[in-house]
């Protein structure tokens, strides 16, 4: 019997992630100090229902773009983050960073609407395109926020430019048959109704896929089934495997202004 709980257990894949966690609070923390911000925007009346917004300091922003954190909808928030935001704010971008709550106290179900609301109140504040990115559960919440019965407000959707999904879960249904589930407390319905590769994509939506080369089996073949799902509308699809990197490294581009992954996310 496969052993499912291994086959999603990234820390265990990667002997120095505990290391690496310490390394984005600290990274974090300083960028927060030396960038041009405003902390703690509420999306939402809930504690946690905050974005912290970061802008070019020299010029206007030539869009924005919405980077939403991992931990598998039961970790972490915003502030290990900020990091993320530094390679497209060097490039001329406004970043949001939004925290969410974490189950068990919310359904992934209410995760997904934070996000909605955390982006409307985004693209309220910030003119001109958007774009989307997230990582491990933060890479599922982008792809959700592209399906078509998401009923985002026209003003909204047709604004963005492109999502990428960074080592995306696009299928929950594998993820009720780990130990975590007892925390996370996906039922079928759910599992069926918050799954992407589930749903039709936006008309004319453009995503890729990203997921590092060294991932764990069933990450990147999460990327490759929901990429080639979604390849069967009216979109435009690309799959990525990046040479080298494993599920926390992966992430390290974002702060690469002009790197391969910023440079996919913009040359749409």
């Amino acid at each position: 019997m496969r052993d499912w709980d291994a086959a999603y257990h990234n820390s265990g894949a990667v002997p120095n992630a505990g290391e690496l966690f310490d390394q984005w609070v600290e990274r974090s923390k300083a960028f927060r100090a030396s960038s041009k911000n405003r902390l703690d925007i509420a999306y939402g009346s809930g504690e946690r229902e905050k974005l912290d917004l970061f802008f070019p300091k020299e010029t206007a922003p030539k869009g924005v773009v919405l980077i939403v954190h991992g931990g598998y909808w039961k970790a972490f928030d915003k502030s290990s983050f900020s990091h993320l935001a530094k390679g497209a704010v060097e490039m001329g971008y406004a970043v949001a960073v939004p925290s969410y709550d974490l189950c068990p106290h919310a359904k992934i179900s209410n995760i997904s609407n934070q996000m909605q609301a955390a982006l409307e109140v985004v693209a309220e504040i910030v003119e001109g395109p958007i774009y989307l990115t997230g990582h491990s559960a933060g890479g599922h919440l982008v792809a959700r926020l592209g399906c078509e019965n998401r009923n985002l407000p026209d003003t909204v959707g047709q604004r963005i430019k492109h999502i990428l999904g960074i080592s995306g879960v696009y299928d929950l249904r594998p993820i009720r048959l780990t130990q975590m589930n007892e925390t996370l407390q996906i039922d079928a319905e759910e599992a069926r109704l918050e799954s992407p590769v589930l749903h039709d994509p936006l008309e004319n939506l453009v995503f890729t896929g990203w997921v590092g080369a060294d991932e764990l089996t069933e990450f990147r073949r999460q990327n490759a089934a929901h990429c080639a799902v979604w390849e069967g509308f009216e979109t435009k699809i690309a799959a990525y495997e990046d040479p080298g990197k494993n599920h926390f490294t992966v992430v390290e581009g974002l702060e690469v202004a002009h790197s391969p992954i910023l440079t996919t996310l913009f040359n749409t």
